[in-house]
């Protein structure tokens, strides 16, 4: 697969060309993501809406049937499910990391092995998260290890 960048000028549109000989569902999925990434997310805090970039989270977690972002220093709100969430990351720097969180790669500072084959994933806002053995693989493989 070819592809090309081009700058423009700040006067002109971005746009993103899609040539494929079929629109395939790994075609779809990048179509998913890119708008995912262009639109951001929708986070609730003390009756506020703000809108987030993928970029500012650092993992998605379900408790108690809630579901939250977890940013640097904030948490918000999200009525987006742990699947939904996970479909709109799909190909990028999330993972799972148990059954109730979906972690951020790109804001892991480092790992540990933890006890009963679990990792420890230490995130660069201070906040230490646990990777369950099921996705310690996924984990190994996205840090190159």
């Amino acid at each position: 697969m070819k592809i090309t960048i081009e700058e423009i000028g700040r006067d002109s549109e971005e746009e993103i060309i899609l040539r494929c000989h079929e629109v395939n569902d790994g075609v779809l999925d990048m179509v998913r993501q890119l708008r995912a990434l262009q639109t951001g997310l929708a986070g609730y805090r003390d009756g506020e809406i703000h809108k987030l970039s993928f970029d500012d989270i650092y993992y998605f977690e379900v408790v108690d049937s809630k579901s939250f972002f977890y940013c640097r220093e904030e948490v918000f709100e999200s009525r987006l499910k742990l699947y939904e969430f996970e479909e709109l990351c799909r190909g990028t720097g999330f993972f799972r990391a148990s059954k109730s969180m979906i972690v951020n790669s790109d804001k892991i500072d480092y790992v540990s092995p933890s006890f009963s084959g679990r990792f420890e994933a230490a995130l660069e806002n201070g906040e230490k998260v646990m990777v369950s053995r099921q996705y310690v693989g996924v984990l190994k493989e996205i840090m190159g290890l």
